[in-house]
């Protein structure tokens, strides 16, 4: 199980939060200040970071950045701000995801689960991933869904590789364009969301009513969890 971190000024949130966690079998530091939740994740190397922006000293996205300086453990924030601009900050500045005050504990937990695992095969270590009736083969550059071969395209290959290897996490639209066309497309959110619809057109997925990708308004996008 893992080491977590709860950087966060309401006692309560504390203690909703470690007794959900420890139900999991994780094991749960708190901090109640920016400084001390710094100062945590400098000596108590957890595994997962779970960060409320709203706290007392300093902004958490600045106690954010300060932390990525030296250290890319994954981070959950969690705050009352639902602004996309926040969340896009957050996400921007090294956040792995973000779940908006007030939280359901299933949400919580499915999200942390995603964090706690490793960060995601990818084709140096894993060459196939399998999820439901889907088959994506590295080797091959091919993928099947139930038995059936689709026909993809090379960039259409590397994008559900890359959503797929971190199912059930989020996935931004910056992260994406960066990985699979370069930095110099970070911007090209249009280009991205055509590849999106046309990889859903092959896996016969609905943006209305998903099954294999779920979008995160203005930030990026969920694969179905394995």
């Amino acid at each position: 199980m893992a080491r977590i971190l709860v950087v966060d000024d309401e006692h309560q949130i504390r203690r909703f939060l470690r007794i959900a966690l420890e139900a999991e079998g994780h094991t749960v530091i708190e901090a109640a200040t920016a400084r001390q939740g710094i100062a945590q994740a400098a000596t108590a190397s957890p595994d997962v970071l779970i960060l409320d922006l709203g706290l007392p000293d300093r902004d958490g996205k600045e106690a954010l950045r300060e932390i990525r300086r030296w250290s890319d453990v994954p981070a959950l924030v969690l705050s009352v701000r639902s602004d996309e601009s926040e969340k896009v900050a957050a996400l921007d500045l090294g956040a792995q995801d973000y779940v908006t005050k007030p939280f359901g504990t299933r949400e919580l937990l499915a999200r942390l689960r995603g964090l706690v695992r490793d960060r995601g095969p990818d084709r140096e270590t894993t060459a196939r991933i399998e999820i439901g009736g889907l088959v994506l083969d590295a080797a091959a550059h091919s993928v099947q869904l139930d038995g059936r071969q689709i026909a993809l395209t090379p960039k259409e290959f590397d994008l559900l590789w890359l959503l797929a290897s971190h199912a059930g996490r989020l996935v931004t639209q910056r992260m994406a364009l960066q990985t699979v066309w370069g930095p110099a497309h970070a911007e090209d959110s249009q280009y991205l969301r055509v590849f999106v619809r046309q990889l859903r057109a092959k896996l016969g997925d609905d943006a209305a009513d998903p099954v294999w990708i779920f979008t995160e308004p203005g930030i990026g996008y969920r694969f179905r969890e394995t």
